[in-house]
């Protein structure tokens, strides 16, 4: 069992109240990726430039990634920079330099065609849509989105929503994309444009999931000491992708779990800058902190 992941490789710049780091390892498919590679055997489609160390990825390669399907082009990484406010809530973009990602058309190798399960990250909803094209047997396809997008090509989107699984946004990306003030109507409304399972994501407040016409919600973990949200919803979605794969089958309890192993993951990912704490992370790591969410959610 395999699991396709399609999203971003970068440099990032972060500044938190406590911390800043100049530079380091980031990208929706890196933390994808750090995160479910804990649980399955993980593909990796991205796009790097000429300043890419590929040594800082070598940790994936030895947990079992395969990166035949992260390729390099002449030119720059990506790069963002961003500063957190106060809460940890909100951040502000400082400088967003897209690279040779701008140019990014994945191309799935032959070996990632059949992977059974799928995962777009945040990328033009038309690029995922012709992921999704080239693939043969998936069993499972779940992409995220933003603002961006929903606000700009929202006809592409609509399209692409009609062909996947899953969807994972958070609550004012489901708020805009439904036009509905309560998540509850408008994750139902986000149902009847496709996927049969929708995640909004509620950074410390936890995350909804909608799935056989039941909502289930699971608590944030408590995390003693937030240092850097960066990354943690993509890391969330590597968690919840990962045991999906894992557990070979899409039912109420493995949805349901695979809930309570993105959030662990994600708790795990807010701990440091970067990747650092999942990069030293084993599967008991993961594992104890979900049965602490299973304690904490028990009525007995």
């Amino acid at each position: 069992m395999s699991l396709t992941v399609v999203g971003s490789v970068a440099y990032d710049a972060v500044e938190t109240p406590e911390a800043k780091i100049d530079r380091a390892l980031g990208g929706s498919a890196v933390y994808f990726a750090a995160a479910a590679s804990l649980l399955i055997p993980v593909n990796l489609v991205g796009v790097v430039g000429e300043d890419f160390d590929r040594s800082e990825i070598e940790f994936l390669r030895a947990r079992g990634v395969d990166l035949s399907g992260l390729t390099s082009e002449k030119g720059r990484t990506f790069f963002w920079k961003g500063r957190y406010l106060a809460d940890m809530n909100e951040r502000e973009t400082l400088d967003t330099q897209l690279n040779v990602f701008e140019s990014f058309d994945p191309v799935l190798p032959e070996s990632y065609r059949t992977s059974p399960y799928l995962f777009l990250a945040n990328i033009h909803p038309q690029l995922q849509l012709n992921v999704i094209r080239q693939s043969r047997g998936t069993r499972f396809v779940a992409m995220d989105t933003m603002n961006y997008w929903i606000n700009g090509t929202l006809p592409q989107l609509r399209e692409t929503l009609a062909a996947v699984d899953g969807l994972l946004i958070n609550d004012s990306e489901a708020r805009l994309l439904s036009g509905e003030n309560s998540l509850f109507r408008g994750i139902e409304k986000i149902q009847k444009m496709g996927p049969r399972i929708v995640i909004v994501k509620k950074g410390e407040h936890g995350a909804i999931l909608k799935h056989e016409g039941e909502l289930f919600i699971c608590p944030a973990y408590p995390v003693e000491q937030l240092f850097d949200p960066t990354g943690a919803g993509d890391t969330f979605a590597g968690g919840f992708m990962g045991y999906l794969a894992r557990a070979g089958g899409i039912n109420r309890a493995s949805v349901r779990r695979a809930m309570l192993y993105g959030t662990a993951l994600a708790s795990l990912c807010v701990e440091t800058f970067s990747v650092e704490r999942l990069r030293g992370a084993d599967l008991a790591d993961v594992e104890q902190r979900v049965e602490r969410l299973s304690r904490m959610m028990a009525l007995d």
